[in-house]
């Protein structure tokens, strides 16, 4: 069993909602945290000098190498030995940053950028799409050799990118270089965001990495909320109502009425909301308790009263970021209507096609493109009124209209989804709803619980983590005890891994 610790198991990867995780960050988060106050020690009471900065401790560099190895460590618990693959694009991309920094000619840069863009998006084609490619040539009738099926590596399309925007915020003059190629592993490495994201830009985190680290009451106890909801989220809404619910709605959708597929695409839309929401918390969290900070990466998705509204809500460090390596590049909004509505549907359909090489991620990509570029040409000639109840209708088409996207999203095949919606507009049956609540009264529980929390106003939700941060620690810990309980109440024999994994 000790050695079964440091070896990789395909089928039990490790996950922030194992207990094997718990436990092994329990043990580092004591070494860290020691390393952290013994350097504030040597450097306390040190005398400040004009125009510099206070100097690092002189174990900083020892706090990163044991925080770079355990993410390392942690990503091959994830994904075996294609670890070396994200070594590889540590290497090579700190390198390019310094060579794009010291060039002396422009065409020296330019070679360096294209370098390391084709590096690393070519990792990404090969494991992520080479299989699609190959199937569509298939398809078309090209003899084409069949491979054997290329296993993808967990959270590389998240480092990929994050790398991509190191170099190219260099090449931009928007970012200098890092010092060290240790402040870079750890930067592409770390842990909590590493194999599902959040997608954090190197001008917001390395400049975390040179200051003193330090862990406030404020932050501390924002850390244990939004872990717990997280937990919660993932756990007990997501896993529960996928495992008991949606996943049988989705294999089957001709054995259940209009309205139960009805409730499948709002259960599905549920879970995928808090199991990657959920994770998002829970790397906020975990970064927060190391003295970290992560940028917020959902908003409350589904009280968007329009598609643009909504890509400002979900998945924010995704949207954010081809938004500024896509969209502006090709354009934006600055080469007229016409042009700025292809760059919308381009930028969607390289979103969607990120997520995986299958059509129905191209399609979803589609459909949210083409509606915000419908929505940017309609409000040339329409404003609607600004006021409670238009915001709410607003609000409920927007919401309907996203949870019709992720039916292909989901679906593994085209026909589910025609099923589903044959289902839901030609059989819909709404006598059942009696025997569907009496049923499935778990999942209508959860489900209400889940989107009230969502729908709950800003400032409530403000109010309820400042009161939780304002707790003594004894309830802090009565409520971490009271979710692990809830945990264990429905959990499934197996852990479920997180949606996002798979991309």
């Amino acid at each position: 069993m000790f050695t079964d610790i440091f070896l990789y198991h395909e089928k039990a990867p490790i996950t922030f909602n194992s207990g094997l995780f718990l436990w092994l960050f329990a043990g580092f988060y004591l070494v860290y945290w020691w390393l952290v106050q013994r350097g504030e020690r040597e450097t306390f009471g040190l005398p400040a000098v004009e125009g510099l900065e206070q100097p690092l401790p002189s174990n900083h560099h020892t706090k990163l190498l044991f925080v770079t190895f355990f993410s390392w460590y942690f990503y091959y618990k994830s994904s075996g030995l294609y670890f070396l693959l994200l070594v590889w694009a540590t290497v090579l991309d700190y390198n390019l940053g310094h060579w794009i920094a010291n060039a002396k000619r422009p065409s020296q840069r330019n070679v360096a950028l294209v370098v390391s863009i084709v590096s690393n998006l070519g990792l990404l084609f090969y494991f992520k799409y080479t299989n699609f490619f190959i199937d569509c040539l298939q398809s078309a009738g090209a003899p084409v050799h069949q491979l054997a099926k290329i296993a993808l590596p967990v959270g590389i399309s998240f480092y990929t990118f994050q790398s991509i925007s190191y170099v190219v915020d260099i090449y931009r003059n928007k970012l200098k270089p890092v010092e060290s190629i240790l402040e870079y592993a750890f930067f592409v490495s770390f842990f909590p965001q590493l194999v599902a994201g959040p997608i954090v830009r190197a001008y917001d985190f390395i400049p975390q990495i040179s200051k003193p680290t330090f862990l406030t009451r404020a932050d501390f106890g924002r850390a244990v909320f939004l872990l717990l909801g997280g937990l919660f989220k993932k756990v007990v809404i997501a896993d529960y109502i996928a495992l008991n619910f949606v996943d049988r709605i989705f294999e089957k959708p001709l054995l259940y009425t209009g309205f139960e597929n009805l409730m499948g695409a709002y259960g599905y839309a549920l879970r995928i909301y808090c199991d990657f929401s959920g994770y998002s918390d829970m790397a906020i969290a975990i970064a927060l308790l190391l003295g970290f900070h992560f940028p917020t990466n959902f908003n409350s998705p589904y009280q968007a009263a329009s598609v643009t509204e909504f890509w400002r809500r979900w998945h924010i460090s995704l949207s954010s970021w081809l938004r500024d390596y896509v969209y502006i590049p090709l354009g934006g909004n600055k080469i007229g209507s016409e042009r700025t509505y292809a760059n919308l549907l381009i930028t969607m359909l390289v979103g969607g096609f990120w997520h995986g090489g299958a059509w129905r991620f191209i399609l979803w990509g589609a459909l949210h493109g083409g509606a915000l570029a419908i929505e940017r040409f309609a409000k040339q000639y329409i404003q609607l009124p600004d006021n409670l109840f238009v915001r709410s209708l607003r609000i409920i088409v927007v919401f309907h209209f996203v949870c019709l996207c992720w039916l292909p999203f989901c679906a593994p095949e085209m026909s589910t989804v025609w099923a589903m919606l044959t289902q839901i507009f030609t059989a819909f049956h709404a006598e059942v709803i009696p025997e569907f609540i009496n049923g499935y009264r778990p999942i209508v529980l959860l489900m209400g619980i889940g989107y009230l929390f969502h729908f709950l106003p800003a400032d409530l939700e403000t109010l309820c983590l400042d009161a939780f941060t304002n707790t003594p620690v004894w309830v802090k810990s009565l409520a971490f005890a009271v979710i692990v309980w809830l945990v264990v109440q429905v959990k499934s024999a197996d852990i479920q891994p997180f949606i996002y994994f798979m991309f």
